[in-house]
């Protein structure tokens, strides 16, 4: 049995990052944060991998942060403040920096700071035993991983309040009725859809997935004569790719193209 706190592994396009720490319910430890940012990377770096899929082990996605510790008091001030800093949010950055789709596929109870890092993933499955909670509340503390930040851009100001200030638990249902998560599919098939999906997109031409990925954010924070001129270059450069020329005779020439990424 593999004892890491995550682990990654490739099926064809497709890499997997999953959380391992199930009897800690996978709350983070140093070991975690610094290999998820770590394998964020590889699969930014890695040319054979078109979508990234997020999951836990066990019956939870994501605890967020080690109560434990926070009850022992272990990290206050500063080093609360290095943590969040040099740690998490390095993964942040490292979603941002990457243009592969990343989806979650919420196993469990994804509970504060899991809740973040599943929507800060531009995409999420959930299981019909999925909870998700902003419970920082509960504990006297603020989203330190950004969730004030992300939360409103997918339910809005009112309802992200709410549920920051509530700690309101959502059942898979409800998160999909608000837009939080994109699908709720039966317990046992959450990885089989999750693949399906990311299936479908790794299956399309690489660079134009990238370039979409990046225009819809680019999109969200640049003022709409900005954001033609940036698609307008991109759309550029991708009609002169290999794989736009591939797509086009295949439609003429009925068949299934073959995507080689160029």
């Amino acid at each position: 049995m593999d004892t890491r706190h995550i682990l990654y592994s490739t099926q064809g396009k497709i890499a997997t990052i999953t959380l391992n720490r199930p009897d800690a319910k996978n709350a983070f430890s140093p070991e975690m944060i610094s290999l998820w940012r770590e394998f964020l990377e590889k699969a930014k770096n890695d040319d054979t991998v078109s979508v990234v899929v997020v999951t836990g082990t066990g019956d939870t996605f994501c605890s967020g942060g080690d109560i434990r510790d926070m009850a022992e008091g272990k990290l206050k001030s500063w080093e609360m403040k290095k943590f969040l800093w040099d740690g998490v949010h390095r993964i942040i950055f490292a979603l941002e920096d990457l243009d592969k789709p990343v989806i979650a596929a919420i196993n469990g109870a994804a509970m504060g700071a899991g809740m973040d890092m599943a929507i800060m993933c531009d995409m999420r499955v959930a299981s019909d035993r999925a909870k998700l909670a902003e419970s920082y509340i509960t504990m006297g503390l603020a989203p330190g991983d950004g969730g004030a930040w992300f939360l409103p851009r997918l339910v809005g100001t009112s309802k992200a309040l709410e549920l920051l200030l509530t700690a309101d638990v959502l059942s898979a249902p409800e998160a999909l009725s608000l837009g939080i998560v994109n699908r709720v599919v039966p317990h046992e098939k959450l990885m089989e859809e999750t693949m399906k999906l990311a299936g479908k997109i790794a299956g399309k031409p690489p660079l134009a997935v990238r370039m979409m990925k990046r225009a819809v954010y680019q999109g969200t924070t640049g003022t709409l004569r900005a954001h033609l001129d940036y698609i307008s270059s991109q759309l550029s450069l991708l009609s002169e790719t290999h794989d736009h020329a591939e797509a086009a005779r295949a439609f003429l020439e009925k068949r299934k193209p073959v995507f080689t990424g160029s």
